[in-house]
């Protein structure tokens, strides 16, 4: 049986899924080969050299992990049911996987800063936009984003470090998502 000329994407995919795993350290050209199966000479094709690799896979990360997501919420509907879905699923992400948090722990990484930064600015500017339109003065918007960023942030710390803290099962996972979507879109409580 013939096997699959590997992609440049699955490259990709693969050293995404060795950075979960092990950071950025586990960005290895071996090990990754052997996870695909494949030879060195095939990476070689793709890519000259591990920082190319690097590269494409935080191009990877930020269309998977922001671009993605963002699309993915647009098209639920009004404001809060955005921010809902929108918490859900990257709180939900946190809880299964260690990418963000292997991600940002290696943000002043020449190859990874110029990414995490673009990422996070991105980020921060469309959870700020979501406040606005569900009627926050823009001031009070950036400081609700702010707000939710630095709980995703965190929540994704715990998740790989003291996931014993968090809520295991689903109800009080959700208990704890309407608590800070409560919080969050409380209008009498301004975050000041």
């Amino acid at each position: 049986m013939a096997q699959r000329r590997l992609s440049a994407e699955d490259w990709t995919a693969a050293a995404l899924a060795a950075i979960a795993d092990g950071g950025l350290p586990a960005v290895a050209v071996e090990p990754i080969a052997a996870r695909l199966g494949a030879t060195k000479g095939s990476f070689y094709w793709h890519f000259t050299n591990r920082d190319a690799l690097i590269e494409a896979t935080m191009q990877l990360w930020e269309r998977a992990c922001t671009d993605a997501i963002i699309d993915m919420v647009e098209a639920a509907g009004d404001p809060p049911r955005k921010l809902s879905l929108l918490f859900t699923t990257v709180l939900g992400h946190a809880r299964s996987s260690r990418l963000e948090t292997n991600v940002l722990a290696v943000a002043d990484h020449p190859l990874v800063a110029p990414v995490v930064q673009r990422v996070t600015r991105r980020r921060l500017e469309y959870v700020e936009q979501l406040f606005a339109e569900a009627g926050f003065a823009q001031d009070e918007a950036a400081r609700r984003a702010l707000l939710a960023y630095s709980a995703y942030v965190g929540q994704s710390q715990l998740a790989a470090r003291l996931p014993a803290l968090l809520p295991a099962d689903a109800g009080g996972q959700g208990a704890y998502l309407d608590t800070v979507l409560g919080a969050l879109l409380s209008p009498t409580h301004s975050v000041t």
